[in-house]
Parts: C-alpha cells; sequence; structure tokens
C-alpha cells in the first residue's frame, strides 16, 4: 500500500489508487480475454488503442504520485506489464498473438504519459478534486 506522502494530497487518496489500480487491472485482463467481435478496422490501428490505454494509465500515475522516483517506477512497471503481456498473449492464449510493435506502442504511450509530469496537467486532478 501506499505510505504516506507517497501520494498527492486529496481528500480520499486510497479512493483514487484504487480506481487507478482497476484501471491496471481492467488493461491486463482485456490484454487476456479474447477480443470482441469488432468491425474490419485499418490494419495496425489497433497500435492506437495501445498507446492510449498505456499513455492514460502512466498519466494517471502522474496525476497520483508526489514522488518523481515513485513515478518512474511506475512508468517501467507499465512498460514491462505491456511487454510481459505481450508474451502471455503468444503463450497463454489462442484467441490473441504476440506483437512486438503492440510492446512499442504501449512503451511510447508510457513515455508521453509519463512526460505529463512537464506540463501543467500534472497536477490537473489535483486541483479538480479541491474545486
Amino acid at each position: 500500500m501506499a505510505t504516506p506522502g507517497m501520494l498527492k494530497p486529496f481528500r480520499h487518496p486510497r479512493r483514487w489508487l484504487g480506481l487507478w489500480l482497476a484501471a491496471v487491472t481492467t488493461v491486463i485482463v482485456l490484454s487476456l480475454v479474447p477480443p470482441p467481435p469488432l468491425p474490419p478496422l485499418p490494419s495496425g490501428s489497433d497500435k492506437l488503442e495501445h498507446f492510449s490505454a498505456y499513455f492514460l494509465l502512466a498519466a494517471g500515475a502522474v496525476q497520483l504520485f508526489a514522488r518523481p522516483r515513485v513515478v518512474c517506477a511506475c512508468g517501467l512497471a507499465l512498460v514491462l506489464m505491456g511487454v510481459a503481456l505481450e508474451f502471455a498473449q503468444g503463450a497463454y492464449t489462442s484467441t490473441r498473438m504476440q506483437d512486438g510493435w503492440d510492446a512499442v506502442a504501449n512503451s511510447i504511450g508510457v513515455i508521453a504519459g509519463i512526460a505529463t509530469v512537464l506540463t501543467p496537467w500534472r497536477d490537473a486532478l489535483l486541483r479538480w478534486q479541491r474545486r
């Protein structure tokens, strides 16, 4: 669990942390269950989905955690999670396939999400919650 001072000073920090962990869990589950039937999409368009999901998870870490080391650790963990899930798709599912380019899209999403720490948006959730 988060130690004091690890999270930004929210009124309900555990709720926000729980929501972020639920989002991480959702990405894990959706990466391993059979994909829903979808209309035909352009080739490679799933890379935007991978980028977006990991961008949001990483940007969420920037919103939640106060310490730069924790944000960096979350970024590294998300990159490793994305790579591990690609291996798991190839090894443990018959309805998904391992794709190295998906891992690249995930990693770029994480980098872009972590980069929000350099913008005024880094405390958007904190400012919104204080209203």
